[in-house]
């Protein structure tokens, strides 16, 4: 299947509707600067076929999509050991919700949550560099170098008081074994990464590919594993937008604030869509009437 006049099309068939609703993430300062009418999609086949349009090429910060990849690294680096201190079932709440992590005893719901996501940071802070792996595995993963955006990092690192209050509240119940600003130093730096659509379709190829690398074929995750985070990518990557996501469009996604939402289909090809605008619930309002198109017109679905 040719998908380059598709996506032209998506892309086409939305841009008159940028600009016209949704909201920048405004509560991170940095990224409230951030123009709204902009919208990329991007894709990339399990045989290399590669497709993208509008602005495709253009570098955003993919916030909570690296959550997917400190969980790809602590998959790696500890097995079932992740598991202690970090539960797989979807949180029904806000991806910052304080009230949920208190009446569990400061056991997060799933990795994809900000609570979740500091539980894994935790544990790659314990095992490896994680500042350093996490650019090492994205670079290695779209084959072309990739960076944290400092100015993201400290903006989210001056304002970030909620995320503060949750890791605060895990170390209270004994769920953090490192100190806490270690940790969210490590956090906020992950979600500052800078990476276009192109490169965020190319890095998740593994996932299409039961777990081997895009481009060499090493396996990244086994097979079994990388079943395991598309599932989690379906139950739990989208905040507590996911059942509808998997009702309107069928896919494992994984969003982020920054307006980037990537998708997978197993054993055909990864995408990825960017909109900053975002929609009540924290996923890219454009972004995902653009997969919902994708789905609609190719019949792509895991159903």
């Amino acid at each position: 299947m040719l998908f380059q006049p598709l996506l032209e099309e998506i892309v086409a068939t939305l841009r008159p509707e940028l600009g016209r609703a949704g909201q920048v993430a405004s509560y991170i300062p940095a990224l409230a600067r951030v123009p709204a009418a902009q919208l990329g999609i991007a894709l990339r086949t399990c045989d290399g076929e590669e497709a993208h349009a509008g602005d495709s090429m253009t570098p955003f910060s993919i916030q909570s999509i690296s959550k997917l990849f400190t969980l790809t690294l602590g998959m790696r680096e500890l097995g079932d050991a992740l598991w202690e201190h970090i539960g797989r079932e979807p949180s029904g709440s806000a991806f910052n919700s304080l009230v949920q992590l208190e009446s569990e005893h400061g056991l997060p719901r799933n990795p994809f949550i900000n609570a979740g996501a500091i539980a894994v940071t935790d544990r790659l802070v314990s095992a490896c560099d994680a500042k350093a792996e996490i650019l090492t595995l994205l670079s290695d993963l779209c084959g072309e170098p990739v960076y944290f955006d400092e100015e993201v990092a400290a903006s989210e690192a001056a304002t970030g008081f909620r995320n503060v209050a949750l890791a605060n509240f895990m170390k209270s119940f004994g769920r953090l074994d490192n100190d806490v600003g270690t940790v969210l130093d490590a956090y906020f730096h992950d979600c500052s990464i800078r990476m276009s659509c192109l490169q965020l379709a190319r890095a998740t190829g593994y996932l299409c590919r039961d777990g081997a690398h895009p481009y060499t074929g090493m396996q990244v995750l086994t097979e079994r594993q990388a079943r395991r985070v598309n599932a989690l990518m379906l139950t739990c990557g989208t905040y507590d937008a996911a059942g509808e996501f998997a009702f309107r469009i069928g896919l494992p996604c994984k969003s982020g604030v920054g307006g980037g939402i990537v998708a997978v289909v197993p054993d055909r090809l990864t995408l990825c869509v960017w909109s900053p605008a975002l929609e009540p619930s924290g996923n890219s309002l454009l972004g995902t009437k653009a997969l919902e198109m994708f789905t609609a017109r190719t019949g792509l679905s895991i159903f």
